[in-house]
């Protein structure tokens, strides 16, 4: 059986029974165990309060109705072709289609916050309060990258209002309390703890779930999730199922980003984020190795875009990206939510990994324009021999001819030295490169002729180092990664 990561905002034709052991004995039980931070004896004092902050929220819009497909299986397709996913077919009939979610009061002027992913297309947009008082709503604002929607009300009184908390405070194992519309049941409260931190489910370029097994369904998408204090520390955003309903895996956007995204809906109607101007990959153990680092940590700089505040400031291509801003980048998607999250026009204090020791930088930063840039390369420079191969690599290389650039269509600005064949069962196979890829540096040193890259590997060998790096210009990908090879004979 296929399992999946979904949004939960949608309500399925029939209502699914779930049997589930009560809270209140898996309390009682703690409760002579963990003395630390106990439970209390019920949830429902902190409920009463909590309970007017949260609303439903209903969407009506015009969609394809495909022939002999469920609602069920239209909402995967849905959801999965909004993320970038393929379509296919010929066009469908048309037709209006409700969908149900949650959302929770941040302001008594009426903000409600909810998920991108619950008001994406919509026509019309209703809120009914805990009072069933029904409200049409409007979009202040929408950010498809972090999920998250602010919508407006107008109402005659002064609305109840949710608190933000600090997710950073969050602890695994912390009670948790979700309120919101599952399945179409308005105003369900459920509660449990928070199973981890932290969690990257691939919905998006900045993803920082908080997990948690409180039972959460379809149609509590942009619901809050509260500590035991009251305070907002996250929104549910998606579940991890089989089968469509709770299995006790669920996913919240934490306070601490969407705090700030929701403040920039509000005042701007768009989110601005941080922008460095570089591509970045992950540092495996072999890159770490290879680029003579401690451990496999921070972000790799594939390319630095011309023009851009990290080439103002001197990153490099090659650099490794330690420290962000005062804080460690543990892994490089870190990076991405550390910039984002920091104000356009900042100085910040970037550390980075330079040929064997660390380099301290600042940076000011712009404001991010487009997702990804490639730095152009060098003018092109004599080189040496003009083919060679290097068995230590397992690869066959030459210098760029004309004749090599029009047989790979290598562009006029693509420098260093083209492989021309891959050893079969060789280090460079395992590593996928391929003829037509072309090796710009090795170990943070350019190359031009294949003399360069043996005379570099060799180096390498008699320092008794077993894995070299190489920049890597992909052929037909017209971008750069950085690949560990390790030496044969090492």
């Amino acid at each position: 059986m296929t399992q999946v990561t979904i949004p939960l905002h949608r309500t399925p034709p029939v209502v699914r029974f779930l049997i589930a052991a009560p809270l209140l004995l898996a309390v009682l039980a703690l409760s002579s165990v963990a003395q630390a931070r106990g439970a209390p004896d019920s949830f429902a004092d902190l409920v009463d309060k909590l309970l007017p902050t949260v609303v439903n929220i209903s969407t009506t819009q015009t969609v394809e109705q495909g022939r002999g497909t469920e609602e069920f299986e239209e909402f995967f397709r849905e959801f999965f072709e909004r993320r970038g996913g393929g379509g296919g077919g010929e066009p469908a009939p048309r037709r209006r289609q409700n969908s149900l979610g949650s959302g929770f009061i941040i302001d008594r002027t009426g903000y409600i916050v909810t998920n991108h992913h619950v008001i994406a297309g919509a026509d019309e947009i209703s809120v009914r309060l805990a009072d069933d008082t029904t409200l049409e709503a409007t979009i202040v604002g929408s950010d498809e990258k972090t999920d998250l929607a602010l919508l407006k009300v107008e109402s005659p009184t002064p609305l109840p209002a949710a608190r933000w908390g600090q997710s950073e405070d969050t602890r695994i194992g912390d009670w948790v309390i979700a309120i919101g519309n599952p399945l179409g049941l308005g105003g369900t409260v459920t509660a449990g703890i928070v199973s981890a931190l932290q969690r990257d489910i691939n919905a998006g370029p900045y993803d920082d779930f908080i997990q948690t097994d409180a039972a959460i369904n379809k149609g509590n998408s942009g619901g809050p999730m509260f500590n035991i204090k009251g305070q907002v520390i996250g929104i549910n955003s998606a579940i991890f199922s089989p089968s469509g309903g709770s299995i006790g895996i669920g996913f919240a956007i934490p306070s601490a980003l969407a705090e700030n995204i929701v403040l920039q809906l509000r005042d701007h109607g768009a989110v601005r984020r941080g922008w460095l101007g570089v591509r970045i990959q992950h540092v495996t153990d072999e890159l770490a190795e290879g680029l003579r680092l401690d451990s496999a940590r921070g972000a790799l700089v594939a390319s630095v875009s011309p023009g851009g505040p990290a080439e103002a400031a001197g990153v490099k291509q090659g650099d490794v990206i330690l420290e962000f801003n005062g804080r460690p980048v543990p892994k490089y998607r870190n990076l991405s939510r550390m910039v984002a999250e920091t104000p356009v026009g900042r100085d910040v204090a970037v550390v980075v990994w330079r040929k064997g020791k660390e380099v301290k930088l600042k940076v000011e930063l712009g404001e991010l324009k487009d997702e990804a840039a490639v730095a152009a390369l060098p003018e092109e420079t004599p080189g040496g021999t003009e083919s060679g191969d290097v068995e230590a690599l397992g690869l066959k290389l030459a210098t760029i001819t004309p004749e090599l650039r029009q047989r790979f269509e290598l562009d006029e600005k693509t420098n260093g030295v083209v492989i021309t064949d891959v050893l079969p069962g060789g280090n460079a196979a395992e590593k996928n490169l391929k003829p037509g890829d072309v090796i710009v540096e090795i170990d943070l040193e350019e190359v031009r002729s294949p003399d360069d890259v043996a005379k570099l590997v060799e180096k390498a060998k008699d320092e008794d180092y077993r894995v070299v790096t190489l920049l890597v210009f992909r052929q037909g990908k017209s971008d750069f990664e950085w690949v560990a090879v390790r030496l044969d004979n090492s």
